[in-house]
């Protein structure tokens, strides 16, 4: 029998499978593997890095070092960031708190 996977269980998969596929299969990624991801699944974030110092400023943020290559911890960072904005976003009308840590 198949096991069926939850909403969450696949949205996580495809986190790490998008990480990775635009890593070349590799453990890190540069800025550039890093763009190209953005631009192609998170518009809403490429939107926000479409200049250099804007894109320093997000991979700064990210836990990025002037030079280094993004790995899944910093774009865990990142996706932690974006949840944390929509959840906000999405539920100031109902006076909802999200209690989730912040980098």
């Amino acid at each position: 029998m198949a096991t069926k996977y939850s909403e969450l269980e696949l949205a996580i998969n495809a986190l790490v499978t998008e990480f990775h596929k635009a890593a070349d299969d590799g453990p890190t990624m540069t800025t550039t593997q890093f763009q190209t991801m953005v631009s192609k699944q998170l518009p809403v974030v490429a939107k926000s890095a479409e200049n250099e110092e804007a894109l320093g400023q997000l991979l700064q943020k990210m836990g990025v070092q002037n030079g280094q290559n993004i790995s899944f911890e910093n774009f865990w960072a990142l996706i932690n960031n974006q949840a944390t904005q929509v959840f906000g976003s999405t539920h100031k009308e109902k006076n909802t708190k999200c209690g989730c840590l912040h980098q």
